[in-house]
């Protein structure tokens, strides 16, 4: 491709509503421009590395056994209502009518139409296993799209879903597209790690997520620095083993602390360790319940945790009149002693004696506090969020917190929307049996910008060579020199002719604008030729990831252009 002849719209300014480097790069080296808030049109270069992403994965997904399909968009509310999620779903499913008043939404995921479709044409245990792909335009309808293609409303997605006769069948599916997405993301040159995640929206047993480690991630997730435990902070276990009360050592006294509501300020005020406070948390789930949660001072209560322990979708902080009237005291005074409320508490907690906690009476505390003789707790959980340093609880190792951008979620969803839409086959003995099913996501956009992030410098992109858009530059210094046009033109058709993806920069520029623009776009190799090299019938090779720089024969370059393209394909 001829950079003359092509769409690569390059900016020099950052834009000033992009917030994280991909979003950032991805709009200055002309990859994509904004339409409406979270929606993008893909630009010639932008969507080369995405066709790159997509290759790989259907690749890969064919190796597993999936088969691709593709499925409408545009979804009748019938099979959202059928399978309980049309109500329950959000605000982000975008609903509408059509001229006819029929209700339909925007797929933001394709459950409900993968099984409908796979209830009216699958009878019979002959035809399982059977797993069905497609690479698609989802819409979600987020409530504050930001980070370009990070978080947009609209996006390309591959999804699948597998269907076995029983559990045992989608354990073995399961494995399949965890190992798949393992060599999808390995191949794409990035640096990941598959992470045990809470199911969210999409339901199930158990799922993973398959995290790009980056500085800029949304997610914190923890990681064991001996095994191969790794966790999203919402899913993460904390190792530390129920323990008997510790005998009381000291007398329950109340204590003015005049102003002091967070564990800081108290504990700044008292002269003690924040270790050595319980801080008493009053929340409230969505059925209405409110109760108490106690935790070690420096620890940060999971919501994810209490909810799944309480059976609940979600649990917030009370609002301050209901914390004022369980209590008597305005919120940061709460505490156990004497409470009317039922009381969970974190298995830190249970070790714990003459601690300080809130005296449910504004300005004070209550120091020497000590769980059964002056307080009672209904049940001991894991309720807190991991944190680096804590015992990892597969192997006792110690737990290393990294930020992660999540790109791709497997999910086991048992028989949530088979058994809701009525998705069954006749097993061997002619009896009815429920579909177990997995579902797997990968957002492709989403992979190139997380790419993006894990692989630039101060300078622009440094692209992997799987996902590049073009594998090599080739930077003509001045196309006004014959001679140096004419070499340029030989090396580029010698490329092409050898199968090698490179963009010909045959542009009338400045060779200074030339170059910035070369590391803005972050195309893995550029060959730049010039007069002062051809004098010498050489061209210039720089690599853009090392900055490393070497003179190539001019009639040998093409061929060792090539087989460093090779060796960084395969190596990924």
């Amino acid at each position: 491709m001829r950079y003359t002849e092509y769409l690569l719209p390059t900016l020099k300014e950052t834009p000033s509503d992009a917030e994280i480097a991909s979003h950032q790069l991805m709009l200055r080296a002309g990859m994509i421009r904004k339409l409406a808030a979270g929606v993008y049109n893909y630009l010639p270069f932008g969507l080369r590395s995405i066709r790159k992403v997509e290759q790989i994965i259907r690749e890969e997904m064919d190796r597993a056994g999936a088969i691709e399909l593709l499925m409408p968009m545009v979804i009748p509310a019938e099979l959202w209502q059928e399978s309980g999620r049309w109500e329950h779903y959000g605000k982000e499913l975008l609903r509408f009518a059509d001229r006819k008043d029929a209700s339909f939404c925007l797929g933001p995921t394709h459950e409900e139409v993968i099984t409908d479709l796979v209830r009216n044409t699958v009878r019979s245990y002959r035809q399982l296993p059977l797993n069905l792909y497609q690479i698609q335009g989802k819409f979600r309808d987020e409530i504050r799209p930001r980070f370009g293609l990070m978080r947009g409303r609209e996006f390309i997605m591959k999804d699948a879903y597998s269907f076995d006769l029983d559990e045992a069948g989608a354990d073995v599916a399961y494995e399949k597209m965890y190992q798949a997405y393992r060599r999808i993301f390995e191949r794409c040159g990035l640096k990941f790690r598959a992470v045990e995640a809470d199911t969210g929206n999409i339901g199930g047993t158990s799922s993973h997520e398959f995290m790009v480690l980056a500085a800029s991630g949304e997610d914190a997730i923890v990681s064991c620095d001996r095994c191969e435990y790794a966790a999203n902070i919402e899913k993460a276990e904390v190792a530390l083993a129920p323990q008997e009360p510790v005998a009381p050592g000291a007398e329950l006294q109340k204590v003015a602390t005049p102003g002091c509501r967070t564990i800081d300020e108290v504990s700044t005020f008292l002269r003690v360790a924040p270790e050595r406070l319980v801080k008493t948390l009053i929340v409230q789930t969505d059925t209405g319940e409110v109760l108490a949660v106690l935790l070690q001072g420096g620890h940060e209560l999971n919501d994810i945790k209490l909810c799944r322990l309480l059976g609940c979708n979600e649990v917030t902080l009370a609002p301050d009149d209901v914390v004022g009237r369980v209590t008597g005291a305005p919120p940061g005074f709460a505490g156990p002693v004497g409470l009317q409320l039922r009381v969970l508490a974190d298995y830190a907690v249970r070790g714990m004696a003459d601690f300080v906690a809130g005296a449910n009476e504004a300005d004070a505390h209550f120091v020497g506090v000590n769980l059964g003789r002056d307080c009672a707790v209904e049940q001991f959980a894991d309720l807190r969020s991991a944190r680096s340093g804590d015992i990892c609880p597969r192997c006792g190792g110690v737990l290393e917190i990294w930020r992660g951008i999540e790109v791709g979620h497997v999910f086991k969803l048992g028989s949530k929307y088979s058994a809701a839409l009525g998705a069954t086959v006749l097993d061997d003995q002619g009896q009815e049996r429920v579909l177990f099913m997995g579902c797997y996501g990968i957002g492709v956009g989403r992979t190139v910008a997380a790419a993006i992030e894990q692989n630039h410098d101060e300078n622009g992109i440094v692209f992997p060579m799987p996902i590049a858009p073009f594998q090599v530059l080739v930077t003509v210094v001045n196309p006004r020199e014959a001679e140096v046009l004419d070499a340029a033109e030989r090396i580029y058709a010698d490329l092409q002719a050898l199968g090698v993806e490179v963009l010909l920069d045959d542009r009338d520029e400045r060779p200074g604008s030339k170059f910035k623009d070369a590391d803005l776009i972050g195309i893995p190799l550029r060959l730049t030729v010039g007069a002062r090299g051809l004098k010498e019938n050489a061209v210039e090779l720089q690599e853009r990831a090392t900055g490393e720089r070497r003179m190539l024969a001019l009639a040998e370059a093409p061929a060792m252009v090539r087989d460093m393209v090779v060796a960084a394909c395969k190596k990924s």
